[in-house]
């Protein structure tokens, strides 16, 4: 593999490392092992630290198809616990809100699941990484300013439920989605939908186009992974 002319690598994301910070290591690995300062490297696709999954990274020119590869459609599975919020709808942040969850039934989350297929309108987190004139919301969100972001258009091709736990109150979905979807946002929806409220507890995307996670290497094995690529050549 040639890294400074350009590559394609599927990385398994850990929990808890932004992007940035996975993107980063593969990069000193790789510039470590071929003996170059710093090689161009980006990445397709954000994931939030308490994500892990695909990860597609893109070295030399290769990194000209990352605006290509970002619109290819995504599969995440999740897990919801329903009956609380948090104010980045994930476990980044402790519950702030607790509703009621006594009326919610398989059979009327089943019912309402349906409602997010198609095209449809997604307000993002305010712990985000959209901008507003210019600032990253979540920045503005950490200082105390006031954060109003607009709602988007955005496609949902498949949502399923995967699990119910009428106990726990907890439920698992596996989405199908395009571009630009955060799935703490839909579970806030979900949320809402269901007459309650929803946050989630774990996020996996499984797939990026037709790049699946079993064909992923996980950041642990990378450096063992360069070395098998190196002894192939």
């Amino acid at each position: 593999m040639n890294f400074t002319e350009g590559e394609i690598v599927y990385l398994n994301k850990p929990y808890g490392m932004s992007s940035f910070g996975a993107l980063a290591r593969v990069r000193y690995l790789i510039s470590r092992r071929i003996g170059i300062k710093k090689v161009k490297t980006g990445h397709a696709g954000t994931l939030d630290p308490l994500a892990t999954g695909v990860l597609i990274i893109c070295t030399g020119r290769k990194t000209k198809e990352i605006e290509a590869l970002q619109y290819r459609d995504k599969e995440y599975t999740a897990t919801l616990q329903l009956g609380c919020t948090t104010p980045s709808y994930d476990r980044e942040h402790t519950v702030d809100y607790t509703f009621p969850t006594a009326h919610i039934t398989r059979e009327l989350i089943l019912d309402t699941l349906p409602r997010f297929l198609g095209e449809i309108q997604q307000v993002p987190p305010e712990y985000s990484a959209c901008k507003i004139d210019g600032k990253r919301a979540y920045k503005m969100m950490r200082k105390g300013e006031k954060v109003e972001l607009k709602p988007k258009t955005l496609r949902i091709d498949e949502i399923e439920l995967t699990f119910f736990d009428p106990v726990r109150m907890q439920m698992g979905i596996r989405v199908v989605c395009g571009k630009g979807t955060y799935i703490r946002a839909l579970a806030r929806d979900i949320g809402i939908a269901l007459g309650s409220g929803a946050f989630l507890t774990e996020l996996c995307r499984t797939r990026i186009g037709d790049v699946r996670l079993e064909r992923c290497v996980a950041l642990d094995d990378f450096p063992a992974w360069l070395e098998s690529i190196a002894g192939r050549r």
